[in-house]
């Protein structure tokens, strides 16, 4: 566990942060940061790329009962077309940071690099060596799916509850047929087409 030289070396509050949603033509980009201590015990907590949906939703109830903190950033698509996909990814990462009522001494952050006054360990793949980053992601990817799933209901003929707005053929017929939604990133090749 990644965590564990940090809080041997006294530090007691170490955050993982994690984003899903960077890569999808619609909806908005979700970061969660996500405290844990050494009595969590999750071992099925992995990137959450590798679990079933059944899998993903039991994990994340866990963890929203069993970790020391959560908290959710969110930055929808109007955001995203402003400050482009990574910019924003950044800013919903230290928003979920600064959130967290727990000041944490060490942030580990999945791939992207944050400007923020905490020391960070920066890894690439983070969600398979950190467990609190692992955790991040399923909580990220959970809260965002629904989402994702309301706007199915908002929005129908796209199929995202299917896709979560990732740019699939039934997304790319919806927007074909009907043109584009309030939810979809204008600034992403090929929405801007069917503008």
């Amino acid at each position: 566990m990644y965590e564990k030289q940090f809080w041997q070396s006294g530090i007691q509050y170490v955050a993982g942060i994690d984003e899903v949603g960077r890569g999808p033509l619609a909806g908005p980009v979700v970061t969660a940061a996500v405290i844990i201590d050494d009595h969590f015990d999750l071992m099925d907590v992995t990137d959450s790329k590798q679990l079933s949906a059944h899998q993903r939703e039991q994990l994340y109830l866990r963890i929203i009962h069993e970790a020391v903190e959560v908290n959710i950033a969110v930055k929808d698509n109007h955001f995203i077309d402003r400050e482009n996909i990574y910019h924003a990814t950044q800013l919903a990462m230290i928003e979920s940071v600064n959130g967290l009522q727990h000041h944490p001494g060490q942030l580990i952050v999945d791939a992207v690099p944050l400007q923020i006054d905490i020391p960070q360990t920066t890894l690439i793949k983070g969600d398979q060596k950190s467990i609190s980053v692992a955790a991040a992601s399923i909580v990220a990817k959970e809260y965002r799916d629904h989402l994702m799933a309301v706007y199915d209901q908002l929005y129908p003929g796209y199929d995202f509850a299917h896709n979560m707005g990732y740019g699939t053929q039934k997304h790319i017929a919806g927007l074909r047929t009907q043109g584009i939604t309030p939810i979809h990133r204008l600034s992403f090749s090929p929405v801007k087409k069917y503008q």
